[in-house]
Formats: structure tokens, C-alpha cells, sequence
């Protein structure tokens, strides 16, 4: 059945072409799980709900399924792909490998005036949580991973991560079912590491929360089997 396309939610940036816009959104929407896995996309239907041309719809189409988000059939259907817990884990891998050598600069690099913003994201996170706003939990989920990236002079750590923590998106925001407050428990204690000065317990600390898929996975995707490829979750490592 084909997903019906929802409506844009983007203004075009003065400096931003259409087609990088007609792409971020799709891929908000796909990693969001508006988009849901399985479901097929028109090029025509999003061009014209979008209120472009055909091209950078089709532009997009090419870029999200190098990625792996879409599989394009010529005169066919272009499908949302399932959800690869082997995707997955990979994308994992790549995150940790990077944001473990951050919060070890950021042990030593973060002032007081970084710690306040962080306080301030921890803080709009647990109100997220009361109100059960996962997508906003989300979105301050990554500003607070990413403000550690460029508030230890690693900004271009984070462009690497975000390139890379696609398909492990989708299953986070699966998990924010039940697993928010864990999530922002986590946090936390990143922060207390941090604020302690102690590289080790703050790499410890961030191990441990993007360690966390490893024992949520297999309730997901039991949850929402549909969702997801028939294939085997490999063991993290």
C-alpha cells in the first residue's frame, strides 16, 4: 500500500538548494518513522505536495537509498527498506568508537559556561519525558550528544556521526516507548563524569548508554516485526 505523503514542514533556507531540502525532509520524515519501513513513495505525489519539480525529489530518492533507506526499482516502486538490525549495530559501532574519544577531550575541555547549556538540555529533556513528547526527547537527545562534540573543539565528530547514526535512529525512536527515562539517566551521569574531570568514567558512562540497543533490539523488533528484515540481530561487540 502506498504511504500517504505528508504534507512539507520545511521553509526553504536562503542558502539551502531545493534539493537539499526536498532531502533533509525525507530523511526527518524516514528516520522519524513517518515514513514507515515497508511502505512505497510516488516521486510525483511527494513533488507535488512538496510544490516542486520532479527532479529533486528524485535527486533525494538516489541519496537516502545510497544510504540505505530506500530501495528503488526502475518502473517499478521505490519502498521505505526495513529496518537492518545488522545496520544497526554498525551504525552503533561507528557512534561509539567517535563519541568515546569526545567525552574524553570534553573531560578537560568543558568550562562551567558548557555545563550550563548541558544542565539546560538535561533539564528540557526531562520535561520532554513528562510529557511524553518523544519526537522533542529525540531532537534534544542529539543537541546534547552534539554539543559535547563542539564544545570540546570536535564539532567535525559530530558531521561524522550524524552521516553515520541513521539506521540506528530508527530504532531509538522505537525505543523511547520505554526506555526515555533510562535514556536521560544516562545523560546525567555523562555529565557528572564530565563535571568530575574523570575521562574514563565519562567514556564508561557513554559505553554504557549507546550499549543499551544491544538488550532493546530484540523487544523492538518482536515489537514491530513488520518493520523489520528477516535476518538474524549480530551479537555487538
Amino acid at each position: 500500500m502506498t504511504k500517504p505523503i505528508l504534507a512539507p514542514r520545511f521553509e526553504l533556507p536562503l542558502r539551502a538548494s531545493i534539493a537539499d531540502s526536498v532531502f533533509a525532509e525525507l530523511q526527518r520524515q524516514l528516520l522519524s518513522l513517518e515514513l514507515e519501513p515497508g511502505s512505497k513513495l510516488s516521486e510525483a505525489e511527494i513533488a507535488r505536495a512538496m510544490g516542486v519539480s520532479r527532479q529533486p525529489v528524485r535527486d533525494a530518492f538516489y541519496r537516502l537509498a545510497k544510504l540505505g533507506f530506500l530501495q528503488i526499482l526502475p518502473q517499478r516502486a521505490t519502498t521505505v527498506t526495513l529496518i537492518s538490525t545488522g545496520a544497526v549495530m554498525r551504525a552503533r559501532a561507528i557512534r561509539t568508537a567517535l563519541e568515546a574519544e569526545t567525552v574524553r577531550v570534553a573531560a578537560s575541555a568543558l568550562t562551567p559556561a558548557d555545563f550550563d547549556v548541558l544542565d539546560a538540555l538535561l533539564a528540557d529533556q526531562d520535561a520532554a519525558i513528562a510529557a511524553a513528547d518523544r519526537p522533542r526527547f529525540h531532537r534534544l537527545d542529539d543537541l546534547f550528544h552534539r554539543e559535547i562534540c563542539e564544545r570540546a573543539g570536535l564539532g567535525h565528530f559530530w558531521d561524522l556521526i550524524a552521516e553515520n547514526k541513521g539506521h540506528m535512529d530508527r530504532v531509538r525512536m522505537l525505543s523511547l516507548a520505554f526506555a526515555s527515562r533510562n535514556a536521560w539517566d544516562d545523560h546525567v551521569r555523562i555529565v557528572a563524569a564530565l563535571k568530575a574531570h574523570d575521562p574514563e568514567a565519562a567514556c564508561t558512562a557513554l559505553r554504557a548508554h549507546l550499549s543499551r540497543i544491544l538488550g532493546q533490539i530484540e523487544r523492538i523488533r518482536a515489537d514491530n516485526l513488520a518493520w523489520f528484515a528477516d535476518e538474524p540481530a549480530p551479537p555487538g561487540p
